[in-house]
């Protein structure tokens, strides 16, 4: 376990360090000299039953809260330190809002100095810091009175960390991807690059390749040391120092605030839908568009925030925002993030990730507000699943809370395809479809089926042009929809032609297969099926909403396989040829179906972007385009 110092200068958080591991913490010779801790130090002391316990000491001076938070981001463990004679001072405060901001709820109060005060004194301190405490997320956490110059309280402080270590597991993978955030780079002879940071997720080991961003250097890792000893693998909640090798790495290079991470999940972000906290000790309420500095593991980076609800956010209240990084970094969903002002005088709010790709676009919609609320409140990920359209991409899903994708799925959730919903998502989505089907049937029950564009549309939640079709292959695979040819019906109706429409088609459907290419027009056999003109139009124009047939001209019909034949020869022939482009006559002589037929079925052809026109050439469109209905 990672336990971090936090309180005011000269409280005594270093000294009280040495006390319980032995080791100063204090390594630049500048802190030697001044006597106060500038940078994050660092001390393990092995634990009894093995493995070892970590100290992070940050530096109290308000010039340096940026560098506290950086120690603070990762840890597992706060120990707040107070001195007994002064009491509560501003960093204090400063450094217990970060805490809570943090969403850190582990905690133990040293309350220093406590040789220097009466016992009156001491008690008058404890009260205090217990009011401090009181609403922050260590309320109610234990304070122990130390001393260390007389020892006094040490062992008994020490013994609370060691309890508190022993109850803490390390996190285990679970499906996480490796996630690392960089507090230091050094070169050291022999061995080269060298970044210490905390890990928050995932694990890694020795030869992984890794990326580092925001940068996008690639590297390995040569080596890693966790606790001051060689191992062969890390883990999420250890601290570790990692030799990395590769072209371009090199200490300046990579520095405090960037990331280590599984290249497979190396995404970043400049915009993120966040919940918004603005602390009680602001004077004013805080207005949309304000420039911060956004404080993410051990980056400091420069964001306005947009208010999405409410309009201006009064202090102590939290709503929904977000934020507009200057540069991308990598955010992941339930990221904390501690927001300062600009002058960077003051810690005035924090929260955390609710989207880490968030749109710039209809940010303030009602679905969208809806979604940020879900995800804000206790049910997450599984509440916003209960909303409509109940289907949330399984990748998307996966890169935005750091998952590999062999992670599992959340509780609750179920997989659909390649996308994964709530079993109530997946209830009101069936529900929708058989009943959008079931209107249609009604309307025209000899009908064998709707388009798949149309039944999107016709569904109460519109769901995205890119996402249907792999519902819909869903939704055949369980037999929820059956298709006829390129038409859906429910898997239990059995529509089709009857009376007259039934006798005409009977005798039509022949006669189109046999002429294939060169289909007649109608009134040259409006006399074998026995209706006139005027009818037999009808009727046509009826099977053609039906998808039996296509109008390719003014009372031309081909049915929709002889279609799908033509587009398929204009491929072939413009394959045949040296650039791609072709002249009517050469798809005519293809097709052996007559120069005036073959003008008409490349003009539909055009019209629906199976082919290119330039003069009297045309190619097959390369990109493809939509389909002969």
């Amino acid at each position: 376990m990672i336990i971090g110092t936090a309180g005011h200068i000269d409280h005594g958080k270093t000294s009280l360090v040495r006390a319980l591991t032995g080791i100063d913490t204090d390594r630049l010779p500048e802190e030697k000299a001044r006597g106060i801790t500038l940078d994050l130090g660092f001390a393990y002391v092995p634990l009894p039953g093995g493995g070892m316990l970590g100290f992070v000491d940050v530096p109290g001076h308000e010039r340096l809260v940026h560098t506290m938070i950086a120690g603070a981001a990762s840890i597992g463990m706060a120990l707040l330190v107070v001195a007994a004679d002064d009491g509560v001072m501003p960093q204090t405060r400063e450094h217990l809002q970060i805490l809570s901001l943090l969403g850190l709820t582990r905690g133990v109060v040293a309350l220093t100095k406590s040789d220097l005060v009466s016992a009156d004194r001491l008690l008058e301190a404890e009260l205090e810091i217990m009011a401090l405490l009181e609403g922050t997320s260590l309320s109610g956490a234990e304070i122990v009175p130390v001393s260390v110059i007389t020892g006094a309280g040490v062992g008994t402080l020490r013994s609370r960390l060691l309890a508190a270590a022993a109850s803490d597991a390390v996190m285990p993978d679970a499906g996480h991807a490796f996630r690392m955030a960089v507090d230091r780079s050094f070169s050291l002879p022999g061995a080269g690059t060298i970044v210490t940071g905390s890990v928050v997720a995932g694990g890694i080991s020795v030869g992984d390749s890794v990326l580092v961003l925001p940068s996008g250097l690639k590297a390995r890792v040569r080596g890693i040391h966790a606790a001051n000893r060689a191992v062969e693998r890390a883990q999420g909640g250890e601290r570790c120092a990692l030799n990395l090798i590769g072209p371009g790495v090199h200490k300046d290079a990579i520095g405090r605030g960037d990331w280590i991470m599984d290249p497979m999940r190396a995404s970043v972000t400049q915009r993120a839908d966040v919940h918004l906290r603005l602390l009680g000790s602001e004077r004013a309420a805080l207005k949309h568009w304000t420039p911060v500095l956004v404080h993410h593991g051990a980056d400091q980076i420069g964001a306005r925030v947009v208010l999405l609800e409410p309009a201006t956010l009064p202090p102590g209240e939290a709503g929904l925002a977000q934020l507009v990084l200057h540069r991308p970094i990598p955010l992941r969903q339930a990221d904390r993030l501690v927001l300062r002002d600009v002058g960077a005088t003051r810690t005035i709010a924090g929260g955390h990730v609710l989207d880490p790709s968030a749109p710039d676009r209809q940010r303030r919609r009602a679905g969208r507000i809806a979604a940020l609320r879900a995800l804000s409140g206790e049910g997450g990920l599984a509440a916003l699943l209960d909303l409509p359209p109940f289907l949330l991409r399984r990748e998307t899903v996966l890169a935005d809370r750091g998952l590999t994708s062999n992670g599992s799925l959340p509780p609750g959730a179920v997989a659909v395809g390649p996308f994964m919903a709530s079993a109530t998502g997946v209830a009101a989505l069936t529900q929708a479809v058989l009943g959008a089907l079931a209107t249609f049937h009604t309307s025209q029950p000899a009908a064998p089926g709707m388009t798949a564009e149309a039944l999107r549309l016709a569904l109460p939640w519109r769901l995205k042009r890119a996402d249907f079709p792999p519902f819909l292959a869903w939704l055949l695979e369980t037999a929820v929809v059956a298709a006829e040819a390129h038409l859906l019906r429910a898997a239990d109706h059995r529509g089709g032609l009857a009376g007259e429409e039934a006798r005409v088609w009977a005798l039509l459907r022949p006669l189109l297969e046999e002429a294939w290419f060169r289909p007649p027009l109608l009134r040259e056999i409006s006399a074998a099926v026995g209706v006139g003109d005027v009818p037999l139009r009808r009727l046509c124009k009826g099977f053609a909403r039906l998808g039996l047939v296509t109008e390719m001209a003014p009372d031309r019909y081909f049915l929709r396989d002889t279609v799908a034949a033509m587009a398929a020869a204009v491929a072939a022939v413009s394959a045949a040829t040296d650039d791609g482009w072709f002249t009517a006559a050469q798809f005519r002589d293809h097709l052996g179906n007559g120069r005036q037929l073959a003008i008409q079925v490349l003009d539909y052809f055009d019209r629906r972007g199976i082919t290119v026109r330039r003069g009297t050439l045309r190619r097959a469109r390369p990109a493809g385009g939509s389909g002969p209905s």
